[in-house]
């Protein structure tokens, strides 16, 4: 348990810091790119502008973190039940929200320290709560139903910001939370790992999930990034990421927690998703003056 909760707390680390290099190097790009030029007709971001955003030295500094993040995670997913490993590792939203602080030159109003801390609260509730890791087998049409569900996602995701355009950031931190969500539950299901057989790896649908739902959740979080507040998007990204797989991993793959606590489990989750949702929310309705003034603004002007 010990090893499982380092793990994803080092991983935790890796995808926050990485978030804010990438917002970083996502709103250098907008700067130098020709307003009319980086947008869709519906006002978001188009394939260039976002390639342009993945091509600074300081996204490719966040892609490298979180592809250490993303090692880090799937072994904290096989350790520990999906619904502690997902929540801990989707506390990269308090150190996003901490670094953009200094990164991102912004001010996080008292509302939105406060939902942190219900967050924090959340997570040690959770860790005490959790007990026995469940099953890394399913059946095999669960496999064959997650690709096909992560394909939906990616897909249906990348049409969806592209009609919304700038109203998509929350929908598109949304979708790229239950990608990386169908990531870590592919993770945890995966054929061919224990004991390891290629041929089982290669011939197994979960697979190929985790390899669309990694690179599409990286698209759309990156878009999220382009067109919203970073901790906003980033908090989206926690309620997709934590919800899915959590619920997965109880009723279908045998997570638990320790007798009795099952009540602070369930408190713990429900504070960690309230705690996200709360910072989206007030990242993201801020005041107009504030917003205006980029040094005083909230997560509002980031």
């Amino acid at each position: 348990m010990l090893i499982g909760l380092l793990t994803a707390i080092a991983a935790s680390i890796c995808y926050g810091t990485g978030s804010v290099l990438q917002a970083v190097g996502s709103r250098r790009a907008a700067r130098t790119t020709p307003a009319a030029a980086g947008v869709t007709q519906h006002g978001g971001p188009n394939l260039s502008s976002t390639a342009k955003a993945a091509m600074t030295w300081e996204f490719i500094v966040g892609t490298i973190l979180d592809f250490v993040g993303f090692g880090l995670g799937a072994m904290a997913a096989r350790l520990l039940p999906l619904f502690l490993s997902q929540t801990v590792i989707s506390a990269n939203l308090v150190i996003t929200a901490v670094l953009s602080v200094k990164m991102l030159g912004i001010r996080l109003t008292r509302k939105e320290w406060t939902s942190i801390g219900v967050v924090c609260t959340a997570l040690i509730l959770l860790a005490t709560a959790a007990g026995h890791e469940g099953g890394h087998h399913a059946p095999a049409a669960t496999h064959w139903w997650l690709l096909g569900v992560t394909l939906l996602i990616i897909i249906g995701g990348t049409v969806a910001v592209r009609f919304l355009g700038a109203r998509a950031a929350i929908l598109a931190g949304l979708l790229s939370g239950l990608a990386f969500g169908a990531l870590g539950v592919g993770v945890r299901i995966l054929n061919g790992i224990e004991p390891f057989s290629l041929a089982a790896l290669l011939s197994d649908p979960a697979l190929y999930a985790i390899v669309v739902a990694g690179a599409g959740g990286m698209y759309l979080h990156t878009v999220a990034l382009q067109i919203g507040s970073v901790n906003g998007a980033t908090a989206a990204l926690v309620v997709g990421e934590t919800v899915l797989p959590g619920a997965i991993g109880v009723l279908w793959l045998g997570d638990a927690s320790r007798p009795g606590m099952a009540w602070l489990a369930v408190l713990g989750f429900v504070l960690a998703v309230t705690g996200a949702v709360a910072v989206a929310w007030y990242g993201n309705h801020g005041e107009p003056e504030a917003a205006a003034e980029p040094e005083k603004s909230s997560l509002a002007g980031v």
